[in-house]
């Protein structure tokens, strides 16, 4: 189930009366949580609900031995109970994320010196969201080892936390510190909670239908006849994905944090207005917020963060972002587009240009305005490694930007560009709010008669000028 379809119409409001209307305990709500959340899942594919069910199981259970063993001084048995969790659920994740990659890869490398094995390949079905709550298994198991919380005996409230369906098959990557204790305390329905979460729906649908999936018809095009469209189009179809990428993850984070406030639980904010970024380093501080907070914590502070010199910094911020980069996805694009971010966060780390960090409410100058139109452009050369099918793609796509100077027709929508100069206008305008329609109630937006007519415009507009139907980007990772 994807939340721009009809099914999620009605599975959104259905669940939240009953939620609200039915079931009064605690442990009464979570139990329906699961439930409900195991009926969104299964809606794609039924037979993947066992690998998260034995996933949260794993995780659970050993969680329980983890914290059991600490309380009896039993460091030893904990560390081999975090060991084995860690390897049943990357295990699984490997074999139908990476299995078939790494083999093949194997294959051809030793093809070369004439050794052709004869080895098979499973060619799985990847499970849509296996790699968000693979991270957030493998995240309570840590915190539980290191002490930063104890072990939840409350099975309702961690399989809840595991499989909450606003945040289940795209994230945001939660933290059990975070949502582990609000499934476990009484939640009362707050009206003002309620808008805040309809009006965060409402721009993501926004960002996803109206930006997102208009960009995706040129990006689509552009990059399946890249040899002969030329340079122009080459340059559109880059800027188109960037905005539809992020139209596309932010929105359903956008959709993921609202639908969440309905129910009284509150995630983490995903993103925050990326492309204004005046460096890399910021960049990566505004974009997909959880998954670089959670390879900081379990990775790079792990392998020594910033402590053992500058040579050992950028080996552990290179294999940080190595490690993201397969983590999107099992192609050596990927690793490329990590390799491409390093390649730049790495000398911003080792120049230490500035001693700290600005906030975003600072005033913007010339030399800001510069600094994110330069981190915009090689973000979004980035970009092209992440979209190409693969690497000798992206390399010739790359070069025919700045060789191929034949003229074409536009191959993309020019209403697209419209829609990508609104939700710039917006992001903005917003930038220090907490989402786009957000607005400060002075003025016009003081009065309720405004604000709703206002809103009942994004309604027509997502459902007029929403592009065709295309799947969350991230449904694939």
């Amino acid at each position: 189930m994807i939340f721009n379809s009809f099914e999620y119409l009605v599975f959104l409001p259905v669940v939240f009366l009953i939620y609200w209307l039915v079931f009064r305990t605690v442990r009464s709500r979570n139990l329906f949580v699961v439930a409900a959340s195991y009926i969104f899942y299964g809606w794609w594919d039924w037979r993947f609900l066992a690998l998260i069910i034995l996933s949260t199981l794993c995780g659970w259970l050993c969680g329980l031995s983890i914290g059991d063993s600490l309380a009896k001084g039993k460091r030893g048995r904990a560390k081999g109970m975090l060991w084995l969790n860690v390897a049943l659920n990357l295990g699984v994740l490997f074999t139908f994320k990476y299995f078939d990659f790494f083999t093949l890869t194997f294959i051809r490398m030793v093809g070369l010196v004439g050794w052709h094995p004869d080895w098979v390949t499973l060619n799985l079905v990847l499970p849509i969201g296996i790699s968000f709550y693979t991270f957030q298994v493998l995240s309570y198991t840590i915190d539980v080892y290191r002490g930063d919380m104890k072990a939840t005996r409350d099975a309702a409230a961690f399989f809840a936390y595991i499989s909450f369906f606003p945040q289940l098959v795209a994230g945001p990557i939660e933290r059990a510190t975070n949502l582990v204790p609000q499934f476990q305390r009484q939640r009362t329905f707050e009206y003002a909670e309620g808008v805040e979460g309809l009006k965060m729906i409402l721009w993501g649908l926004f960002k996803k239908m109206v930006v997102a999936d208009n960009c995706a018809v040129g990006v689509n095009h552009i990059f399946s006849e890249y040899q002969d469209v030329g340079a122009l189009n080459l340059w559109a179809g880059m800027l188109l994905f960037t905005f539809q990428i992020y139209g596309d993850f932010s929105g359903y984070s956008d959709i993921a944090v609202g639908s969440a406030r309905l129910f009284g639980i509150r995630l983490m904010q995903n993103f925050r207005t990326p492309y204004f970024s005046r460096s890399m380093s910021e960049f990566w501080r505004r974009w997909h917020i959880s998954l670089s907070q959670w390879l900081r914590d379990y990775v790079y502070i792990p392998l020594g963060g910033s402590r053992k010199g500058s040579g050992r910094t950028s080996a552990n911020l290179l294999a940080v972002f190595l490690i993201s980069g397969l983590w999107h996805g099992a192609n050596f694009t990927f690793i490329a587009w990590g390799a491409w971010q390093a390649a730049f966060v790495i000398p911003e780390s080792a120049l230490r240009r500035r001693k700290g960090r600005r906030t975003q409410g600072d005033a913007v100058t010339a030399r800001d305005l510069g600094a994110i139109a330069f981190t915009f452009i090689i973000v979004a050369f980035g970009w092209v490694l992440f979209r190409a099918p693969d690497l000798s793609t992206a390399v010739d796509y790359l070069r025919l930007m700045f060789t191929d100077m034949r003229f074409s027709a536009p191959a993309f929508g020019l209403s697209s560009f419209l829609w990508i100069a609104v939700l710039l206008i917006v992001d903005w305008l917003m930038r220090d709010r907490r989402h786009g329609l957000d607005f400060p109630m002075r003025g016009l937006w003081r009065h309720r008669w405004f604000r709703w007519a206002f809103y009942m415009l994004m309604v027509f507009v997502v459902l007029i000028f929403s592009g065709t139907s295309q799947q969350f980007v991230y449904f694939q990772f």
